[in-house]
């Protein structure tokens, strides 16, 4: 990312159709980087609103977890709550359906994805023990009862769920959620804590996000994997936070694993490809992208 933003330092200031104003500086995708925003970006954005909202996407499992346990722990940020999004459709998906049924009522194929929610609730909620809300962007083809299900459910784990059409109506279709949002920020009080410590080795890093996020059983590093860390170690890499690149579609490394698999074990192959990016002195031109 150093290499493709030489030329892009200083954060954008862009505004919504509503003119709502947005800093937009980095933002790689999580399932293969950090999947965060820069931290100059947030600090500005933090300095210059009463709230700041920032997005960790591509399932709490990644982004969520890199905001958490890289970008926030090494900037020195703590957040007041967290909006977990999700969608019927995609807890459907979850249950198993073929993406053509989806806008079909299926309570029962609901029921099956809705751990995957759950998992990422429980999270963000126990691991992470930040303030939560579950916001689901309501779509025309959704029923009461799919709703009604998934807010009877989050409410078990003491959890509240807002709908959000911001999609169809702007702002206004986002007043209820950014109101509980509020209410979090002001009412109820976290114990942020990190999903593991940095004293731990880089297999130990591994093994504690496996099993407390993900909801594996351990991780497996391949022999060449295994020379990689220990030669990080060497170098005294081991005490930095660890960012994992694997599938958005499943908590494991498996996107044919719907829902919120058990008992799974993570291969680690191979370090990052950014050890092999560099940019010339001379001429600025970039190499090992490819």
């Amino acid at each position: 990312m150093a290499a493709l933003l030489r030329d892009a330092l200083k954060p954008n200031l862009v505004q919504t159709l509503e003119g709502t104003p947005a800093f937009v500086h980095g933002g790689p995708f999580a399932n293969i980087a950090h999947g965060c925003n820069s931290v100059m970006a947030t600090r500005m954005a933090m300095r210059m609103g009463d709230y700041t909202v920032t997005e960790a996407g591509f399932g709490a499992d990644l982004g969520a977890e890199k905001f958490l346990d890289i970008k926030c722990r090494m900037a020195g940020l703590t957040p007041d709550a967290v909006v977990v999004v999700g969608t019927v459709r995609a807890l459907k998906m979850h249950g198993g359906l073929d993406k053509k049924q989806l806008v079909n009522e299926d309570l029962a194929a609901l029921e099956k994805g809705i751990p995957n929610l759950l998992r990422h609730v429980n999270n963000i909620k126990n691991v992470y023990q930040l303030p939560c809300v579950v916001a689901i962007n309501r779509f025309p083809t959704d029923t009461d009862a799919e709703i009604d299900f998934i807010i009877r459910k989050c409410r078990e784990l003491g959890v509240n769920t807002v709908l959000s059409t911001v999609w169809a109506e702007g702002g206004k279709g986002g007043e209820d959620l950014a109101r509980e949002v509020v209410r979090l920020c002001e009412e109820e009080k976290g114990n942020f804590t990190f999903s593991y410590e940095l004293d731990a080795s880089i297999e130990e890093k591994l093994e504690a996000v496996t099993k407390k996020i993900y909801g594996g059983a351990g991780v497996a590093l391949t022999p060449n994997a295994k020379k990689q860390a220990e030669r990080l170690t060497e170098l005294g890499f081991d005490k930095m936070p660890v960012c994992v690149a694997k599938t958005q579609y499943s908590f494991s490394d498996d996107p044919a694993l719907l829902g919120a698999p058990e008992g799974f074990t993570v291969t680690v192959r191979n370090s990052p490809a950014a050890e092999r990016i560099d940019v010339d002195d001379a001429t600025g031109k970039i190499t090992g992208l490819f």
